[in-house]
């Protein structure tokens, strides 16, 4: 006897005739959304919002479960080992193809041992100075640089990390010279920014909004390719005489290598169904996120580009970490 089919199955069923993805038959076997990074990051505000609708959507309870270390590597080597029947998922950063670069070995391909299924969302990040610092735009910051050879430090979130390549971006880009200070996390960093013991730094703006608007903290420009939202008033760094520049990091739905094209399809309808909840769309406008809508036929495209960026970066700035 043929088995009946599954809720997955009859899902992808429907997409295929174009339906909505509303089937309601629940299943007792909960969905493990896997996130690499620590409870309260901004990848994890995230998938915490969305988790009520996907779970909705799919007909499985979602379990958010934070899986934290060596950038993420542990919690997305769980993801890589899970069977394949779209129960074990991971939500995911740009950490994930900066790491090939840093760490001498990686459990898994970034590439190869993944199935993209939709990048989410990007995180604008801000590039702020301490208010001591004599200068109000990026073209000032680059005289200014250029002037005192040495002078300046910028922080981050440690070697090798997004804060820390959007920095090196910003000194290729230039030329100008800056010491690099990195940082356990973008809590310390932000308090010596405030505090002047570090210059200056590339920080998401959803941690550092009230204190630019505050003025204990100096935005000069967002590293986007379009101004954020959030700070409208604030340029981009590449009309601030910078053209080239363009960074931000940002957020992905992944599974193991192999997940079947039903499952897939079935989830990025359900991530997209979840992401337009208006209580999802609260968390995201708080974060200072831009939403994007890269499903699973240009995902493996957009990552395969972001590793090669990143790398170059990692490579051209030394970080290593083991």
């Amino acid at each position: 006897m043929n088995p009946l089919p599954s809720r997955r199955a009859v899902l992808a069923a429907l997409l295929a005739f174009g339906c909505v993805a509303s089937v309601q038959a629940q299943s007792d076997k909960p969905l493990r959304m896997i996130v690499p990074l620590a409870a309260g990051s901004t990848v994890d505000a995230v998938a915490r919002a969305i988790a009520p609708g996907f779970s909705k959507a799919t007909g499985h309870p979602v379990v958010v479960e934070n899986i934290v270390g060596a950038g993420g590597i542990p919690g997305t080597t769980q993801v890589t080992k899970a069977p394949k029947d779209g129960l074990t998922l991971g939500m995911i950063s740009s950490n994930h193809v900066i790491n090939p670069g840093i760490y001498k070995t990686i459990p898994y391909d970034s590439l190869k041992d993944i199935t993209p299924i939709a990048v989410l969302a990007t995180v604008p990040l801000v590039l702020v100075v301490n208010p001591s610092v004599p200068v109000k735009s990026v073209k000032e910051l680059i005289a200014y640089a250029k002037a005192n050879p040495g002078k300046l430090n910028y922080g981050s979130a440690g070697n090798g990390s997004t804060l820390h390549l959007a920095g090196e971006l910003l000194v290729s880009e230039t030329g100008i010279d800056m010491k690099h200070v990195p940082y356990r996390g973008t809590g310390p960093l932000i308090t010596d920014l405030i505090g002047g013991q570090v210059q200056l730094g590339f920080v998401s703006i959803s941690q550092v909004g009230p204190q630019v608007k505050a003025g204990t903290l100096r935005a000069l420009a967002v590293s986007t390719p379009a101004r954020s939202a959030a700070l409208p008033e604030v340029p981009t760094v590449a009309e601030s005489g910078v053209p080239k520049y363009s960074f931000d990091a940002w957020i992905a739905l992944i599974g193991p290598a192999g997940l079947p094209k039903s499952i897939v399809d079935s989830d990025y309808a359900a991530v997209k169904s979840a992401m337009a909840a208006p209580e999802a769309q609260g968390v995201l406008a708080a974060q200072g996120l831009t939403v994007m809508d890269t499903g699973p036929e240009l995902a493996p495209a957009f990552f395969q580009s972001e590793l090669t960026k990143h790398q170059k970066l990692v490579k051209q700035s030394g970080a290593t970490l083991d």
